[in-house]
């Protein structure tokens, strides 16, 4: 089993930046993507940035690309995701994934390990 613990979410205006944070353990060795995604009240969940296990590959949804960037530190075991130039439609719940069927997935369908989300509110 994978543990992934995420933090760094909140409030902030629009245009402001946030950098969220999600910590792995356990059984680590297996997982070759790690990737963040997010859901707003009454919608699905959908696909923001996936990095790969290296972290070699990214890979971001088109609405962030430029805005946000994933990166990570192999030796904290920790994935990062930088928001800047946040806007109220980035207002969601954020969830770390960790999964061992694909690098850089980004579909929900790869990862089988999610944290307990974080929420990212941006004000008008």
């Amino acid at each position: 089993q994978v543990q992934l613990v995420e933090s760094g979410g909140g409030l902030v205006q629009a245009g402001g930046s946030l950098r969220l944070s999600c910590a792995a353990s356990g059984r680590t060795f297996g997982c070759v993507s790690m990737g963040w995604f997010r859901q707003a009240p009454g919608k699905e969940r959908e696909f923001v940035a996936s990095i790969s296990w290296s972290g070699g590959i990214t890979y971001y949804a088109a609405s962030v690309k430029g805005r946000f960037t994933i990166s990570r530190d192999s030796t904290k075991k920790t994935v990062y995701l930088q928001m800047n130039s946040l806007k109220p439609e980035d207002t969601a719940a954020y969830y770390c994934a960790a999964g061992t069927r694909s690098v850089g997935g980004r579909s929900s369908q790869d990862y089988e390990y999610w944290g307990q989300g974080t929420q990212v509110t941006v004000s008008s």
